[in-house]
């Protein structure tokens, strides 16, 4: 009898395991990026240790972009700092990486750009 609701209930935790695992799969992608691509940094891991431009809200969740130079696992990657990082180790693993997408949509020339009157 008790070797029964033993089996019953360890079947019943396998079925939850089994469909929380497929929710999981659906939202979960695997990222690969080249060498010489362009990558965002997240910002989130150096809040206590490092700031990076302004504090609270308005703080960047993301720096760079910064050029990978190499691949060292599938999912660690080393990428190549400018000298005002050098404390921070330059291998990461690439759930706190961002595809950097350069598009000339986002740059304006000053000519572009109108200052409204009410905004001085």
């Amino acid at each position: 009898m008790t070797e029964q609701k033993v089996k019953v209930i360890r079947e019943s935790l396998k079925a939850a395991s089994d469909r929380q695992r497929s929710y999981a799969d659906l939202k979960r992608k695997d990222i690969e990026f080249q060498i010489r691509d362009k990558v965002f940094l997240k910002v989130l891991p150096w809040k206590k240790i490092l700031r990076f431009g302004r504090k609270g809200k308005v703080s960047p969740k993301f720096i760079g972009p910064y050029e990978v130079m190499e691949r060292i696992e599938p999912v660690a990657y080393r990428l190549l700092l400018p000298p005002e990082l050098e404390k921070i180790h330059n291998v990461f693993h690439v759930s706190i990486l961002r595809r950097y997408r350069s598009d000339p949509s986002h740059v304006f020339s000053p000519s572009e750009i109108e200052i409204k009157p009410d905004m001085m």
